[in-house]
């Protein structure tokens, strides 16, 4: 079901993990307004963290599909879409949401959580 290696996506929910888990890392709940791109600024102003940089190289090196299931097991994870749905969810993350994965995800305050929620609802663990 997956394309990619269940250790890399445990490493991107590890970068991810150490990123966010810094103090002076911030996250709007919401975007003061929608046309805002609050995801990039938030890594802009991060571009110098290490692990931002490794989540954005790693992720940046997979493949189009692999990073849209990356985006869809973050959806699965956090209930955007059921296990039964898991093709329509990487459907819907092909396009901007794969072209800016790396951003996307991190953007997200959970996404580490959601990232390990998904894999369990689809039967993988990074504790194996």
């Amino acid at each position: 079901m997956l394309h990619i290696p269940l250790d890399a996506i445990c490493a991107i929910i590890e970068m991810a993990r150490e990123f966010q888990s810094k103090e002076e890392v911030v996250l709007p709940d919401t975007p003061s307004s929608p046309t805002e791109d609050w995801a990039l600024q938030v890594l802009a102003d991060h571009s110098d963290d290490y692990s931002v940089q490794a989540m954005t190289e790693a992720i940046g090196e997979m493949s189009q599909r692999q990073r849209a299931e990356l985006v869809a097991l973050m959806w699965v994870g956090r209930g955007d879409y059921d296990v039964e749905e898991w093709e329509t969810a990487v459907d819907d993350a092909i396009g901007d949401y794969s072209v800016r994965a790396a951003a996307y995800l991190l953007a997200h305050p959970m996404v580490s959580d959601d990232l390990e929620e998904g894999l369990l609802a689809l039967g993988y663990s990074c504790q194996e």
